[in-house]
């Protein structure tokens, strides 16, 4: 039988062994394996000499100038692939700069999207340099707490408009639901709906009124019973689906502002028989992987997800040296992906 040492003796000897070895106090050897200098030069020699015969490992000493900066990024929910896109771009933004990410999924129960106070004094604490947020709302006391603390922070993709001079990145939002919709008219589809997310945030507002201005440079008329909201939720956005289809003159084209909610209009159309595009064509938005996995394949609009958060971290990284952006919002283009889920309408 092969027998293994103890982890205690594979460790070497402890500094209590050593400074018993000297005929010194644990703490005085700790000053002489910590190159303190308030120790006597004959301590000294006994100490190195029982160190050097008991063959003591010292561990490197920390060096708080060469070790890797560190920073958060604070995400509204780490199950979503949506999080893992952003994750993705600042991984490797992160590892290209030398630094350190602890990834948190910071919430409190009662306020969806807003990190606790107690979070916030755990980022002093463990001595991150910065901060990104990626769909988190913060409020007045908080962004105040972050200024006072001089801790530099970006908005991913905020879903309010932030205060004066705070650093965001985001999509082209109106432009991608432009897009979207001239892609349906041009299709020849002129009962367009869509189908948005929360009234009160930034891109969902952005992307519907890409909408209207497609509809109006067409010359299509705008109708309100057209524009539906479900809060970017799939199952809300089945039932807004159930909606429209009930309407006298229901759509015969849906833009959805999210590929998940898109997935809820599948399921709606689905539920009354009808098929994607023969019956109803959908454009989504986001290109996240469900898009891709969906049947038929949806058409959606993509936002550069990995692109935006690699960009809002580069943007951190600067703002960390004690440089100031020379914009405080930036906006990457979005472009149409076209894959099964839309067609002409029917004769």
């Amino acid at each position: 039988m092969v027998r293994t040492a103890s982890a205690s003796v594979a460790a070497g000897p402890t500094l209590a062994v050593v400074a018993r070895e000297a005929g010194v106090s644990v703490p005085t050897a700790s000053k002489v394996v910590n190159g303190r200098e308030d120790v006597a030069p004959e301590t000294r020699r006994r100490v190195t000499e029982a160190l050097d015969r008991l063959g003591y490992v010292r561990r490197p000493r920390f060096d708080a100038a060469k070790a890797p900066r560190l920073v958060d990024l604070v995400v509204h929910s780490l199950e979503s692939s949506w999080s893992g896109a952003v994750l993705h771009g600042v991984e490797e933004a992160a590892h290209d700069a030398g630094l350190e990410v602890v990834v948190s999924a910071a919430l409190t129960r009662s306020r969806v999207g807003r990190p606790e106070r107690g979070w916030l004094d755990k980022l002093v604490a463990r001595g991150s340099s910065g901060v990104l947020f990626n769909l988190a709302e913060l409020s007045a006391s908080q962004y105040a707490w972050l200024e006072q603390h001089r801790i530099p922070f970006v908005m991913i993709d905020p879903v309010r408009e932030p205060p004066e001079g705070v650093v965001s990145v985001g999509a082209a939002n109106w432009q991608g639901g432009l897009t979207a919709t001239e892609h349906l008219l041009s299709l020849g589809h002129e009962r367009v709906a869509v189908i948005a997310g929360d009234r009160r945030t930034m891109c969902s507002s952005a992307r519907v009124a890409g909408y209207r201005s497609a509809l109006a440079s067409a010359g299509v008329r705008h109708r309100a019973e057209y524009v539906r909201h479900a809060g970017f939720d799939e199952s809300l956005a089945r039932r807004r689906t159930l909606e429209l289809l009930d309407l006298p003159e229901p759509p015969t084209a849906v833009f959805v502002c999210s590929d998940r909610m898109a997935l809820g209009v599948y399921q709606a159309l689905a539920e009354r028989g009808l098929r994607v595009p023969d019956d109803v064509s959908v454009v989504g938005f986001d290109d996240l992987p469900e898009a891709r996995w969906s049947s038929p394949g949806l058409t959606t609009v993509r936002q550069p997800l990995s692109e935006m958060a690699a960009t809002a971290l580069r943007s951190l990284l600067r703002m960390m040296d004690g440089h100031r952006p020379e914009s405080t919002r930036t906006e990457l283009s979005t472009r149409l992906v076209e894959r099964a889920s839309t067609a002409a309408p029917r004769a």
